[in-house]
């Protein structure tokens, strides 16, 4: 008989899921792919400024991928406990685009921080969500089934708190994208009961009376509802969105071969991204897309159910949310099924901080992934004993 060695330590027997940062990767690549396309004023340039904002993607790929590295090398226990340190550092973060000679305004907002010397920008609003679901999974694990009531004032708090510089940016949009997570962990966690009153407050006077306040905000509504009764001004993009699908069909005009990205369609490597897709790859290459963040939600929400501790299934499923969310809203609104609200489609629109951000938010799924499992082979060892 074989003697037997020395057991193998837990985490040497683990392996990540390899779905959980494939996928993404897969996108990323996708949104490289697309960038380079659609900045190319013909096909495909493998030299000058339109290849650059291929490669300023990919070198953003890159760092994104470093920290994601970095997230997933920190215990779980660690974000928990420095988790409101970290939420007011990102609070005071972002009200620094709006400091004169800092921030950095791009079509009337100011919602990005300029880099010395790196020529590059950051938006703070990005963080400012992840650590907000990072705090709120830890109120709610910690007081969340003691006091509903208490618990659901002080993460509506925190909410409006965090919001006060969005708004002031101005960014409706990540400012939607937050409260909805934020209820959303609160539902997860607890229930409907809160939730639903606010949700029906702010949604049916909040945001309208917001909306109503901002001309802009006015036009996107108008654009919406009837983008043809301004085709060249306020319904220009919405109306061309819907061209660029209609361009594609089923099978897409060709990988460098789509007619919007010649200046019809503006800035389509940024919230368009989606709509070039459907012009180059047709509904099959959007349906893909799809279909890989669909896949990619089924492998979170294994690591949801596979968890035993409450905040960390908290944190999985605000995770998930801050992806599946800016998902939902950039691909109704270019598809012009809800008010174009300037959302970046995750992994695949241009932008360094989206997509630092979104790999983070791998690098956390991966961790708690991996927490989970060795919580099951302490449990194993235990009984075994």
């Amino acid at each position: 008989m074989t003697p037997r060695g020395p057991e193998e330590p837990i985490e040497n027997r683990y392996r990540a899921n390899p779905f959980i940062w494939v996928i993404p990767l897969i996108l990323s690549g996708i949104g490289i792919l697309m960038i380079t396309s659609t900045t190319s004023p013909n096909s495909f340039v493998l030299t000058g400024t339109p290849f650059q904002t291929g490669l300023r993607q990919l070198r953003w790929l890159v760092i994104a991928m470093c920290g994601m590295f970095f997230v997933y090398s920190v215990p779980v226990r660690i974000w928990k406990r420095f988790s409101a340190p970290l939420l007011i550092l990102m609070w005071l973060l972002s009200w620094l685009p709006l400091v004169p000679g800092i921030g950095d305004t791009v079509g009337g907002a100011s919602r990005w921080i300029r880099l010395p010397g790196l020529g590059v920008s950051l938006q703070p609003g990005e963080l400012l969500a992840l650590s907000l679901a990072l705090h709120v999974a830890k109120l709610l694990s910690r007081d969340g089934d003691r006091d509903p009531l208490k618990t659901f004032g002080r993460i509506l708090f925190l909410v409006t708190f965090a919001s006060l510089p969005l708004l002031m940016q101005p960014d409706l949009g990540t400012t939607i994208l937050v409260f909805t997570v934020v209820m959303g962990m609160y539902v997860e966690r607890i229930g409907w009961r809160y939730p639903l009153f606010a949700g029906g407050f702010v949604g049916g006077i909040i945001f309208p009376l917001l909306i109503w306040l901002e001309p802009y905000r006015m036009r996107r509504v108008f654009a919406f509802l009837d983008p043809w009764e301004d085709p060249l001004n306020r319904g220009f993009q919405a109306i061309q969105g819907l061209i660029a699908f209609a361009n594609g069909g089923a099978w897409g005009a060709g990988l460098g071969h789509g007619f919007q990205k010649l200046n019809y369609l503006p800035a389509a490597y940024t919230d368009f991204i989606f709509a070039a897709i459907g012009e180059e790859l047709g509904f099959v290459g959007t349906a893909c897309v799809l279909a890989l963040f669909g896949f990619w939600m089924l492998q979170a929400r294994a690591t949801y159910f596979r968890t035993r501790d409450d905040f960390k299934a908290s944190l999985t499923w605000g995770i998930s949310l801050t992806i599946l969310l800016p998902l939902v809203i950039n691909v109704a609104g270019v598809t012009k099924m809800i008010p174009l609200t300037g959302m970046a489609l995750p992994f695949i629109s241009y932008g360094g901080t989206s997509l630092v951000t979104m790999w983070a938010r791998v690098g956390l799924i991966l961790r708690l992934e991996k927490d989970s499992y060795l919580e099951d082979e302490d449990d194993d060892r235990r009984i075994a004993a």
